[in-house]
């Protein structure tokens, strides 16, 4: 926990804070403004509105018979022969299931769930708080010994290496009693019944372990080549299972959902690189990033079935690569005297395998650093089940999702065949607690919530049907007009005088006036192979020629349809540095659908509207209508994986023209890499003033609301667990309240603050049909938390695949919605995002915060940063790193919803 004063410092600098009040008269007691800290609210009632359906969700009734069972929990110390510290998964594992087995007597015949680590816990104590034993490991494979080649000489030899002796030191740590999870199940506010659920938890993760799965958190992939869907580039999608445990008002339940993760494709190392390098020939790779990509990989070895981790790659050619080899004392040599061999002449003439191809490339280094250990590629496998942590491309993503989704009533018989199948609560430990799992899905009630309707232009009312509505024949409620403007064109393949006559003709369609395009301006073909920072700036240097003034907007033609290398650059000069609306398009056909999505991008950014609710529309927004309300979307974007030197970038939007809540306006900065509360919602500076987000945001809605400052904040909240609740409360929040109050008020608005989760498992499926759960379908009831305040709603039509509900947790409600207005309000800010005809999965506020902060972020190149590993999961608040701040917008666009 971070002093929240002080969480707004940018970088490693002191913020000096502001200067001191004036002095205070004799005889005032002066009023002190103080911080409300805030505890997360519990449920106040459910919801009624809608028509009612009957529903199953992949949870699985858990039953416990011994109740009061305990369970001891012990932290394990493992040394070696040398006294150093053990560390390492797999070994930890070996080795307390071998302490188990060899020494039962002495633990009564306990039976144990181990988290591979540090923890270990037993039902009912072990003789002693405090044990120490002995344990012998015979390791049959080379894992974490450094044999050279020269070593031995007989092939395929499968060889049992020397013995090794482990001390494993067991203290006891805690007791946490099961009760905890009965008591939390009837609503009582208990505190150790999180650490009871993960010692469940933690007893799935090593059946799952012990059955040789792939571990991923609380989901396991089995080595089962059925399971295996190529990606492409040498990856592999595995598809597994999430499986943990949850407490809900229906009792306790096993959430069971299928999962999927990437791993390399096994098999020989050199068939990897080419798949992953996209090369025809061993010779055309790259190793200098088939260096980067294999390190710490573990691969087996073809003639002598061992198994080794690579470290590098040498730097000659197999057989220009010399190490020294022991000679053998019997030949006349000296004991300890060594020759220098190459690696290729070694295994040709001391082991008898005549390499091919691999004599000229370099060979795989499975030693250590000062000891290095050269292997040909030729006779090198990867091993199955080694993760693939780097970011997908587009293309590994689109093949993915194509491959891995599945329909309703495929996931519902995926996950009981699984559930089925694994029995779980077979397992010992959980036998002991007399744990029993149901193996079908929990059935219950929801509602499906009435379809808000929408205004569109000439104030026609226009009703969604499944979610779903369009602007065939019909005009946009505020069209803008759009008078100078040009086109750019960095694709050497686009008809841009087509491309312009097509949209002012669906413009007109829509009402949008569009005129003729200043100019169109192609990019000179010499400038194709220069930087995307230097192709821009030449594309500007035209436009500034061209033109006698800036354009109010320009239409941009990008080469490539996803990731191209200018789009940064040209957002950056175009809303940083010159204040002129800009859209990007790479069209691979021009069709009136493409067009009509086009314009209503374009027009919600130039300050036009499309649609809006019908009670927005008149003004009757419940408890909005009367009450000036800002609606706050926040979302922070973290690096892509395996880069855990990029900067977050955290972004806010912030609704404006009260009392609507279908305009907003974004802020966005950069903070620590992996950092997930944002710390520049309030940034006092020396000077006193506050450079942070939510002033910039509070004083745009005061102006653009007739001069009414917000007595209501609705916060929605982005990407956070549970286990960040409280510091969205007392950190952020906080935040909030001291530049809210930077401004000189003393009365502090009423806040409601909602977080929305994506990344669940809880699936939603009909009971009388295959298809999916309707749009605006709700549950607060069965499958959600015994106490907190939390919600299941699909709005979105699931088309293809699984619907995946969004999971709204109420966390604070000053504001005193009633669960109906708040449900009904959640559901229509999903037919209010701008840039689409359909009711998206989540709110708009926080789709908008998502976009602007991928956009901004684009503004700055942090490729150029050093290539290390991920960092693992995100960490709470802020520490003093130096992060490169971003541009801020020109004032010119900064109230536009640039990011649409």
């Amino acid at each position: 926990m971070v002093d929240v004063c002080s969480a707004g410092k940018a970088g490693g600098e002191l913020d000096l804070v502001p200067p001191p009040p004036p002095p205070i008269p004799p005889n005032v007691k002066p009023e002190v403004l103080i911080s409300p800290k805030y505890s997360i609210t519990t449920r106040s009632g459910t919801g009624t509105n809608g028509r009612r359906i009957q529903l199953l969700a992949n949870h699985f009734k858990v039953t416990v018979k011994a109740p009061d069972a305990v369970f001891y929990q012990y932290s394990v110390h493992i040394t070696a022969e040398d006294k150093r510290a053990v560390e390492g998964k797999g070994i930890g594992r070996k080795l307390v299931d071998r302490l188990f087995q060899t020494y039962s007597s002495e633990l009564a015949g306990k039976k144990f769930a181990y988290d591979g680590e540090k923890a270990l816990y037993t039902v009912g104590p072990l003789p002693q708080n405090k044990l120490e034993f002995t344990v012998v490991l015979e390791e049959t494979f080379a894992k974490s010994e450094t044999v050279s080649p020269s070593e031995g000489t007989e092939k395929r030899s499968r060889r049992t290496l020397q013995s090794k002796t482990f001390t494993v030191e067991l203290s006891y740590a805690a007791k946490i009693p099961l009760k905890s999870i009965a008591l939390a199940l009837k609503g009582a506010n208990v505190d150790n019944t999180q650490d009871a659920l993960r010692v469940l938890d933690i007893i799935l993760r090593q059946q799952a372990a012990n059955m040789g799965c792939l571990l991923v958190r609380q989901s396991f992939f089995h080595d089962d080549s059925r399971n295996f869907t190529d990606v492409g580039a040498g990856v592999i999608g595995v598809r597994g299972f999430h499986s943990s445990f949850r407490p809900t008002q229906g009792g306790l339940s096993l959430n069971m959902d299928v999962s999927t993760t990437m791993i390399l494709t096994p098999g020989p190392v050199i068939d990897f690189l080419i798949a992953n390098q996209g090369v025809r020939e061993p010779r055309y790779i790259d190793w200098v990033k088939a260096k980067r990509m294999l390190k710490n990989m573990r691969i087996k070895t073809r003639h002598r079935n061992m198994e080794f981790k690579i470290i590098g790659i040498s730097e000659k050619a197999c057989n220009l690569q010399y190490f020294p080899m022991k000679l053998k004392t019997g030949d006349g040599a000296s004991e300890g005297e060594t020759a220098d061999i190459t690696v290729f002449e070694y295994f040709s003439k001391h082991c008898g395998i005549e390499l091919t191809y691999s004599q000229y490339l370099p060979c795989l280094d499975v030693g250590k650093p000062k000891r290095p250990n050269y292997l040909p590629v030729e006779l090198c496998a990867l091993v199955s089940l080694q993760r693939y942590t780097k970011a997908l491309s587009s293309q590994q993503r689109a093949s993915l999702v194509e491959k891995s989704r599945q329909k309703p009533q495929d996931k519902i018989r995926t996950v009981t065949d699984a559930v089925c199948k694994y029995q779980y609560d077979s397992d010992p430990v959980l036998t002991t607690c007399g744990i029993s799992i149901e193996k079908q899905l929990t059935q219950f009630e929801g509602r499906v919530l009435d379809t808000p309707k929408l205004k569109i232009g000439n104030s026609e009312d226009c009703t969604p049907f499944k979610g779903r509505w369009n602007f065939n024949n019909k005009t946009l409620l505020k069209p803008t007009r759009i008078d100078r403007w040009v086109v750019v064109n960095f694709s050497a393949r686009c008809d841009t005088s087509q491309i312009s006559r097509d949209l002012i003709n669906c413009g007109r369609k829509k009402g949008i006036l569009i005129e003729r395009p200043f100019t169109l301006l192609e990019e000179e073909p010499q400038c194709r192979r220069q930087s995307p920072v230097v192709r821009v700036e030449k594309m500007f240097e035209q436009i500034q020629t061209k033109l006698p003034s800036p354009p109010d907007f320009i239409l941009c033609v990008l080469p490539e349809k996803k990731n191209s290398d200018i789009y940064g650059p040209w957002k950056k000069r175009t809303l940083s540095d010159f204040g002129i609306v800009t859209q990007c398009i790479s069209p691979s056909k021009l069709n009136d659908q493409y067009l009509t999505n086009l314009l209503l991008k374009i027009n919600s950014k130039l300050g036009g509207i499309n649609s809006l609710l019908a009670l927005e529309h008149s003004s009757r927004v419940p408890l909005i209508k009367d009450t000036p309300t800002m609606i706050l979307g926040m979302d922070v974007s973290h690096g892509s994986p395996g880069r855990s030197d990029v900067p977050s970038v955290a972004a806010v939007v912030g609704s404006r023209s009260w009392p609507l809540i279908s305009r907003y306006r974004a802020a966005v900065r950069t903070q620590s890499p992996k950092v997930e509360m944002i710390d520049a919602l309030y940034k006092p500076l020396a000077n006193g003033k506050d450079d942070g987000i939510i002033r910039e945001l509070l004083v745009d809605f005061f102006k653009t609301s007739n001069g009414r400052k917000p007595t209501q904040i609705i916060v929605f909240r982005d990407g956070v667990s549970e286990s960040q609740f409280n510091q969205v409360l007392n950190i952020e929040l906080d935040q909030i309240v001291k530049a809210y109050q930077h401004l000189g008020e003393a009365n502090i608005p009423k806040f409601t603050v909602i977080v929305a989760q994506k990344n669940h498992h809880t699936k939603l499926f009909q009971t009388n049909s295959p298809d999916n759960v309707p749009p605006g379908t709700v549950v607060d009831t069965k499958i959600v938390h015994p106490r907190n305040y939390d919600f299941y709603m699909c709005a979105q039509a699931g088309m293809i695949g699984t619907s995946r509900p969004a999971h709204y947790h109420v966390l604070l409600d000053e504001i005193g919605f009633s669960p109906d207005d708040l449900q009904n309000l959640i559901h229509s800010l999903s037919y209010v995002y701008q840039r689409s005809t359909t009711a998206i999965s989540i709110v708009a506020p926080i789709c908008y915060a998502h976009l602007a902060a991928a956009q901004v972020g684009q503004f700055m190149k942090f490729e150029d940063l050093s290539d290390t590993s991920s960092g693992k999961g995100s960490i709470t608040s802020s520490e003093s790193i130096p992060v490169q701040e971003l541009p801020r917008l020109h004032e010119k666009v900064q109230g536009s919803m640039f990011f649409c």
